[in-house]
């Protein structure tokens, strides 16, 4: 029985799973619509601190005024959606503890804001679904094991780049295939000092968010994602930052190979991205010795050896998660986390020249970005997970393009995702 056959019974049963999102961004609202369009699973209550936004959502999605609840008092939530209506807030918290939800989504890209939803969500044994892939890199050990624990299913979200790579490495490593690197095209040319400013006039001509689009732009968004890969597969970055090149997806085989081959690699089993036409798709690179096997292969026309490339040349993004969500409810299944000992971090580097006495500000703004490094590296050398940069005040000064280290700053102690990352790095 297929998801979608599960996911029709909820349907013609009049019993669709009930989602809470929170963060009603571009992502969220083309959530809450694909959800109007599915059959069995609605968002049916979503918080966002700017509640004109939730509101809307509901109304693109085909909502009216008398289907929409406004409110942050739990008794009136919980009626609303028992007579059927949707609820619209700006308490997060709220809707983790709504009894009728059975998952929640988050989608607001902030790691404090994920952190605690995730942590209250798990807390009130909800399924959690985290379109908020900043947080995962940074906790998603812990998150993960608390939620095993607590009977629900923690996973980072299909759709997004880690979750479909994630799909394709499974494939490829239950045909018993030697798995090379797995990956993705990255849609943005690279600019380390991208600020919300400077891509202010682009961001407002594609309808997004200037920091989101300074995080795409400046690399922390796919050092974020390579993360939640490495630590779902136990892959590694080759090198600090990965190596990023130019490729088409036929010249993928031969970039991600080993040096002695030609390519670029210094080892196998590695996680990476290429610029270039490979996005917005992702890749898994495979080889194997066996002379059947390269026949099959090459009279299946994918290419000659002795590495081949696995390509899905989408990702669906936002569109894609709630099927995250139904899996988590009906077969109680994770479509991508962190199983074993992380072996990757992103950590924290200068953006730009930094001052003694400063606060660090978010991701995606002015004053650092984030590469991907292994776990035991960063451990070493006390480097800062990007994670829990903000809100951090600097005891000293960074040169700009240097590593910004646990010595260098003073966190922020009233934060949810630092003392959550204390307690995983204690774990471990």
């Amino acid at each position: 029985m297929g998801l979608n056959d599960r996911l029709r019974a909820r349907e013609e049963a009049g019993n669709p799973i009930k989602l809470a999102l929170v963060g009603a961004g571009q992502m969220g609202s083309g959530m809450i619509t694909q959800m109007e369009r599915m059959k069995g699973i609605r968002a049916v209550a979503v918080a966002d601190i700017i509640l004109d936004r939730v509101v809307s959502a509901y109304k693109q999605a085909g909502l009216s005024d008398r289907d929409i609840v406004v409110t942050t008092d739990p008794g009136i939530a919980e009626r609303a959606l028992q007579q059927g209506k949707r609820v619209a807030t700006t308490d997060a918290v709220l809707l983790t503890r709504l009894a009728p939800i059975e998952v929640l989504v988050e989608a607001s890209g902030v790691p404090e804001i994920g952190a605690l939803v995730a942590f209250e969500a798990i807390l009130n044994r909800k399924h959690i679904v985290m379109l908020n892939v900043e947080t995962d890199a940074t906790i998603g050990y812990i998150l993960k094991r608390m939620a095993d624990a607590a009977g629900v299913v923690y996973t980072v979200a299909a759709g997004d780049e880690p979750g479909a790579a994630k799909e394709l490495y499974d494939f490829a490593d239950a045909m018993g295939f030697r798995i090379i690197a797995v990956g993705k095209g990255k849609n943005n040319p690279l600019d380390r000092e991208a600020t919300p400013d400077k891509l202010a006039e682009e961001a407002a001509s594609k309808g997004m968010n200037p920091k989101m689009l300074t995080a795409f732009v400046d690399g922390t968004k796919t050092m974020v994602e390579m993360t939640a890969l490495a630590n779902a597969t136990g892959f590694v970055p080759d090198v600090r930052g990965m190596h990023g090149p130019v490729a088409t997806v036929e010249q993928l085989p031969k970039v991600f190979s080993l040096k002695s081959q030609g390519g670029i690699l210094e080892r196998e089993g590695v996680v990476d991205y290429a610029l270039g036409s490979v996005a917005p798709g992702v890749f898994v690179v495979i080889t194997t010795d066996q002379e059947a096997i390269i026949k099959d292969l090459q009279y299946l026309k994918i290419g000659s050896g002795p590495n081949w490339v696995l390509y899905r040349p989408y990702h669906l993004a936002n569109l894609e998660t709630p099927l995250s969500a139904a899996r988590a409810v009906l077969l109680g299944e994770a479509t991508i986390a962190t199983i074993h000992r992380p072996v990757a971090e992103t950590i924290t580097i200068a953006k730009r020249d930094l001052k003694a006495g400063e606060q660090l500000d978010g991701i995606g703004q002015y004053t650092f970005y984030g590469s991907i490094e292994r776990a035991d590296v960063a451990a070493k050398e006390r480097l800062l997970p990007v994670g829990l940069a903000q809100g951090a005040r600097l005891r000293e000064n960074v040169a700009k393009g240097e590593p910004i280290t646990y010595d260098h700053v003073e966190l922020d102690n009233t934060s949810v995702i630092v003392h959550l990352r204390a307690l995983q790095d204690r774990m471990l």
